[in-house]
């Protein structure tokens, strides 16, 4: 049963933002790459200090256009799951918001909670019991690893539907200029 009401805008404004995060992470990922064929004239990375600011590009890029994208499916597929995927705190772990977060000590966000309420993250960064412990950087790669199948099958139909979009704008391009041509 789907949603209804303003939860229904709720979803859909969830799968816009998503959407364009998404959208956003794509272009991280190919401002990237053009960031290292303007600096080096190649894509291949030889010297990853010399490369440093395409790869934090690119590495960037690729978080977002994921996570996006999960997020994307999970709201218009309504699933609780991949709208809730990732289950960490912080980048390496709960302690990456030690005095970053909050007024009280020890705060950490509430989305690093086991069971989301709000407030449930102040003061409870060492309580395992209370927060997740593990950091976003492995459950991301975890579920990369996992899913590369549908990571690359993505990659592909993105690819595929840009070289489309090339192409359809050449046939236009041919079409406009040869129509002036005429006149």
């Amino acid at each position: 049963m789907g949603v209804e009401g303003r939860m229904k805008c709720v979803k859909y404004l969830l799968f816009f933002f998503n959407f364009i995060f998404w959208l956003c992470g794509l272009a991280l990922v190919v401002l990237g790459i053009l960031v290292q064929v303007a600096l080096h004239s190649t894509v291949v990375i030889n010297n990853v200090s010399a490369s440093s600011a395409p790869l934090v590009l690119i590495v960037v890029g690729v978080i977002v256009f994921f996570i996006a994208f999960f997020g994307c499916c999970g709201a218009w597929k309504e699933s609780y799951c991949m709208v809730t995927m990732l289950k960490c705190c912080g980048v390496t772990n709960a302690t990456d918001w030690k005095g970053k977060f909050g007024s009280v000590k020890d705060s950490v966000p509430d989305s690093c909670c086991i069971n989301v309420t709000a407030g449930c993250g102040q003061g409870a960064m060492g309580d395992a019991l209370k927060i997740h412990q593990t950091g976003c950087e492995t459950v991301v790669e975890k579920l990369l690893k996992k899913n590369i199948m549908w990571v690359i099958i993505a990659a592909l139909v993105i690819a595929f539907l840009q070289i489309m979009g090339i192409i359809f704008a050449c046939m236009l391009m041919g079409g406009i200029r040869s129509g002036y041509e005429v006149m």
